[in-house]
């Protein structure tokens, strides 16, 4: 998927969709840790993952804008230090000029003021006025590959990010994940309606007959609800 294809297929999916779609498909799921938090709310943040490792310098980060395209989302690696930040105002701007999405970063910003003003879309695990004091040498996959949390993240990957926080998803399932998610979206918007409308949930996914299933065959409930096409747990 292209950039803009990929920005009108998961308009409307959130985080939690495509989490309970990559359950459904059997697609590993990998989100960054839970510290990492947007700036502000009501972001909604998709695209292609376009990584960089910190050493304690933006050149890293200069050239990896060198390489991206528009509509890239940059992942930056720095270990999750809580000891120095490694993006603030000037590379926000920069990753802006270049048409790029958004900053996810696993690790620190500053400049919190101005990082709001420009508008981009930013993930971190917090703020820290101090910048690195160090310059490590900088290796192969520098620009390959960002480690964010347990998982790897490539230019094969998407970055999906809200107010719940950021996932990361195979670009070759990015179609199949999608497709998924909205089909989950759909029965939860019915569902959540019909409960307005006074059907509660225990009676929208029969949860009595589920009971009795489980009582006589061991039957679980995520197989109960892809019987009947709930959408609750996935």
């Amino acid at each position: 998927m292209e950039a803009l294809e990929l920005q009108q297929t998961y308009q409307d999916l959130t985080t939690a969709h495509v989490a309970d779609a990559a359950l459904r498909l059997g697609v590993p799921l990998r989100c960054a840790p839970a510290t990492v938090r947007p700036l502000w709310d009501g972001v909604h943040l998709v695209g292609r993952a376009r990584p960089a490792r910190h050493y304690g310098s933006v050149d890293v980060f200069l050239e990896a804008l060198e390489r991206a395209a528009p509509g890239e989302v940059l992942v930056v690696d720095n270990a999750g230090r809580a000891d120095e930040s490694c993006v603030g105002d000037l590379m926000a701007l920069e990753a802006r000029q270049a048409g790029l999405g958004g900053i996810v970063i696993w690790g620190l910003h500053r400049d919190t003021a101005e990082l709001r003003a420009i508008g981009l879309p930013v993930f971190s695990q917090g703020a820290l006025p101090a910048g690195p004091q160090r310059l490590d040498p900088q290796e192969p996959e520098a620009l390959t590959s960002a480690r964010v949390g347990e998982h790897l993240v490539t230019a094969d990957d998407v970055v999906l990010a809200d107010d719940d926080g950021v996932l990361f998803v195979p670009l070759a399932r990015a179609a199949d994940l999608a497709a998924a998610a909205a089909a989950i979206r759909d029965t939860e918007r019915r569902q959540a309606a019909r409960m307005r409308l006074g059907t509660g949930l225990r009676a929208q996914v029969a949860f009595a007959d589920y009971l009795a299933a489980r009582d006589l065959h061991g039957a679980t409930f995520r197989q109960h609800l892809r019987a009947i096409g709930g959408a609750i747990e996935e």
